[in-house]
């Protein structure tokens, strides 16, 4: 953990907020799309910065790409519970990241 202040999420947070208030407030059209969509990217960025270190297991795989090749292969057919769990945790800690009000809706 960096000792350093600020820390990289809370730059990204500066200026995600910098965009939602200031950039939004004085554009409109394209420019405040695109001010709110950038914003958007920040702030999933932040969160992803904020996440506890620990990843969800891929049981054993360096990245997903192999974990799904492995599935696609049959090596899991015998452990499915073990599977399921593995997939559920990854999906989980995507859309901690990507949508955190998820489960609320």
């Amino acid at each position: 953990m960096s000792h350093y202040r600020p820390t990289a999420a809370e730059l990204v947070a500066a200026v995600a907020e910098f965009l939602e208030t200031e950039v939004r407030a004085a554009t409109d059209g394209a420019v405040n799309f695109h001010a709110r969509v950038a914003a958007n990217a920040l702030r999933i960025v932040e969160r992803e910065l904020q996440q506890d270190s620990s990843d969800p297991s891929l049981l054993g795989f360096t990245d997903e790409q192999g974990l799904a090749a492995a599935i696609r292969l049959g090596d899991f057919d015998d452990r499915g519970p073990e599977l399921e769990s593995a997939l559920r945790s990854l999906v989980r800690h995507r859309l901690d990241v990507d949508h955190p009000r998820y489960e609320q809706e």
